[in-house]
């Protein structure tokens, strides 16, 4: 799906906020070691993917802004026909200039050289210190060199500003394209999620699931899964980030399933709910229809202009009623809700920002405000109830039960779309689909 025209895109807004004459910086990310000479799977730095669409470690990227001018230059590797056999090919510098849209395109080996020549007569550089403390050393000394060379001839620039702040805020509003490949991220999350609701059964070992999950995503097109997947059965449902998923499915408990496939590097992040046997048991429905009245109900307001902000106070004020309703607090509502009396058993945020990560950049307040909702923003809405086995302060049918639900929200230009919606979370539609299976 790759487009040379939307990332040209990205680039010409990511110019227009920078002053001339001016110089940016991205730094790509290298191959990490696994163990002895085995390496992960590798993964670009979003920030550079974003600007790029490239995926090839040890590449860096300039883009130059003059008065009238502006220039955008990739710095890789060289086409090796010997490495060819070994790891397969590269893009090379006619690639980057041909398929990605580079005006230039040199070997990584001569960024040094080509960076001192274009450091002249800049007056700022756009780089964001402390994510790659070698490159920030490797600049300063670039810098250094570059004064000694110029400072009877040429200016070079004094300080440095933060490049990240410009491209968070553009990351944060999805375009036409991100929102095509974060439907299509969801579509195949939810599917992924549907098949493991038909294979959950008792005495199952969560990691089947897992894998479960991560087969459909790999058949449907998800190279890799958008984070570390969660199957927490009974009270490991209770832990937030619960990743060891190595224990046995119990009879009468639920799973709390919270996965999602990254496609075209995009993430979906999806959560379920669901009960290991096929059917709720009256505590488990209770609480869970709790939890669904409140994603709902935060669901239902979302809008553009809503101050982010009031997503979390809408749930927490469902919750809170609920668990009065249930006998699980008791008092007044306000007055709980003041005294966070609910942090035991709901202790997290409404959502998160997604996009190329799954806690994806941008600020969540503007000028000290509450941040307002503008259409293309994606995000998640994911309350949850946890009543851990050893809170003896709550009656025994409540504890070991841990539910949240989540789904992908897009603001729209009128109010909203789920982009997940294609995975049933009402209690009749899980368990028909669990027990026809």
């Amino acid at each position: 799906m790759f487009s040379s025209q939307e990332f040209e895109k990205r680039r010409a807004r990511c110019l227009q906020q920078l002053e001339a004459p001016c110089l940016a910086i991205l730094v790509g990310n290298s191959l990490q070691v696994r163990n002895g000479d085995a390496e992960y799977a590798f993964r670009q730095h979003s920030d550079f993917y974003y600007l790029t669409g490239m995926q090839e470690p040890d590449m860096i990227m300039l883009l130059i802004k003059e008065e009238t001018t502006t220039e955008y230059i990739i710095f890789n590797q060289a086409i090796d026909l010997k490495q060819t056999i070994w790891v397969g090919s590269r893009i090379g510098q006619e690639n980057a200039c041909k398929i990605y849209g580079a005006d230039k395109a040199y070997e990584s080996k001569d960024f040094d050289k080509h960076f001192l020549e274009i450091l002249a007569n800049k007056k700022n550089i756009y780089y964001s210190l402390g994510i790659k403390p070698e490159w920030d050393n490797r600049l300063m000394a670039l810098l250094n060199q570059a004064r000694k060379k110029y400072h009877k001839t040429k200016t070079v620039p004094n300080a440095i500003q933060a490049l990240q702040p410009i491209l968070h805020e553009m990351r944060l509003i999805k375009s036409p394209y991100e929102i095509n490949v974060m439907r299509i991220a969801a579509q195949i999350s939810a599917k992924a999620h549907l098949e493991v609701m038909k294979k959950c059964k008792v005495n199952k070992v969560e990691y089947e699931l897992e894998a479960e999950f991560t087969y459909v995503c790999t058949m449907s097109g998800c190279r890799a899964l958008a984070y570390t997947t969660i199957v927490g059965g009974g009270n490991n449902a209770c832990t937030l980030h619960y990743i060891d998923n190595n224990q046995m499915l119990q009879e009468g408990s639920l799973v709390l399933i919270d996965a999602g496939g990254e496609f075209e590097l995009y993430a979906a992040d999806i959560t379920r709910t669901i009960p290991v046997n096929g059917k709720f048991s009256v505590p488990q429905a209770a609480l869970y229809e709790l939890v669904l009245k409140a994603q709902m109900a935060a669901i239902s307001i979302v809008q553009p202009g809503l101050p982010w902000t009031l997503l979390q106070e809408k749930i927490v004020f469902v919750l809170v009623e609920g668990l009065v309703a249930l006998g699980i607090l008791k008092g007044d509502i306000e007055k709980l809700i003041h005294e966070k009396a609910y942090q035991p058993f709901y202790m997290h945020s409404s959502g998160h920002w997604l996009g190329l990560d799954v806690h994806d950049v941008g600020a969540y307040q503007k000028d000290n405000q509450a941040r307002l909702l503008e259409p293309g923003m994606v995000f998640t809405i994911e309350p949850g109830l946890y009543i851990n086995a050893n809170q003896e302060n709550v009656d025994a049918k409540w504890r070991g039960i841990g539910i949240r639900i989540e789904d992908d929200i897009l603001v729209t230009d009128t109010g909203y779309e789920i982009l997940s919606k294609a995975l049933p979370k009402n209690i009749k539609d899980i368990e028909n689909i669990m027990q026809n299976a």
